[in-house]
């Protein structure tokens, strides 16, 4: 992918879910590109995305995964958030569904605690 080819990914894509919106088919092209390179690979196929966030066949029909992922980045249907979120994982955004407040409640347990 050139560069005048790239997309950029929305900082409102990259949000924990509640604020989530979802991503359009060239943002979610761009993350299999990244996750990719961060694999070693030019980007990830079709399959291995599929593999990848769990939309994979479970045995009735070879290469469902992979036309699910095909819908995905052809707008004819929205990545589910968690799918999303591995992939920006894998890409180098981090830990999207982890927000300021969650991550305090989990380090701090009387952070909501007025009584303690």
């Amino acid at each position: 992918m050139s560069q005048k080819d790239k997309v950029n990914v929305r900082p409102e894509t990259l949000r924990p879910f509640p604020e989530w919106e979802p991503p359009s088919p060239d943002e979610i092209r761009q993350v299999f590109v990244l996750a990719g390179e961060r694999r070693g690979l030019k980007k990830l196929t079709g399959a291995q995305v599929a593999d990848l966030v769990g939309a994979s066949s479970t045995g009735a029909g070879v290469g469902k995964g992979s036309r699910t992922v095909r819908k995905w980045v052809g707008g004819e249907s929205r990545i589910p958030y968690g799918a999303w979120s591995i992939l920006c994982y894998e890409a180098g955004f981090g830990l999207i569904w982890r927000s300021e407040g969650l991550e305090k409640g989990l380090t701090d347990p009387d952070a909501d605690n007025p009584e303690a």
